[in-house]
């Protein structure tokens, strides 16, 4: 598997991968050309150095997973840096070969390269086999997150 940042080329199949799960196939507009919010919201992430958005791909060089890395520094913990895992996704039919482990494993690592001195996710109460994944690999629950929609 290689991993790597994405390009404007990777969008349509980003967009694939998140609209291919409950959630995201009633939030994500799947189709060709992709809605401009898209190509504007990739053009901020690619723009940003405190963002990374990668894709996974197979031998075959075809994607099978993304995520989104966001680096985050504040004053607490004597002006520490954070990351932040988003949008973790693999390709439908290659879920359950360990490549989500390998996606954390790998972005654990490109955080401490980083030189953040924590690792965290937001995950969706409605995905309770999601919860359990990251509690395996080392996750732990330790606040409770909240969120306020403004549209």
């Amino acid at each position: 598997m290689k991993f790597r940042k994405a390009t404007k080329n990777d969008l349509v199949k980003i967009v694939e991968l998140l609209a291919d799960d409950e959630q995201g196939k009633t939030r994500e507009i799947c189709r060709e050309p992709l809605p401009i919010e898209y190509n504007n919201a990739f053009e901020n992430i690619n723009n940003d150095p405190t963002q990374e958005l990668i894709v996974v791909e197979n031998d075959d060089l075809e994607i099978i997973g993304s995520m989104q890395l966001s680096y985050l520094q504040y004053l607490t913990y004597r002006g520490g840096l954070r990351a932040q895992i988003e949008a973790v996704r693999v390709r439908s039919d290659k879920r359950g070969n360990g490549i989500g482990k390998m996606m954390f494993e790998w972005a654990i690592n490109r955080a401490k390269e980083r030189n953040a001195h924590l690792i965290q996710l937001t995950t969706d109460k409605e995905r309770p086999a999601a919860f359990k994944f990251y509690k395996e690999i080392g996750f732990e629950d330790t606040h409770e997150g909240m969120k306020l929609h403004l549209r």
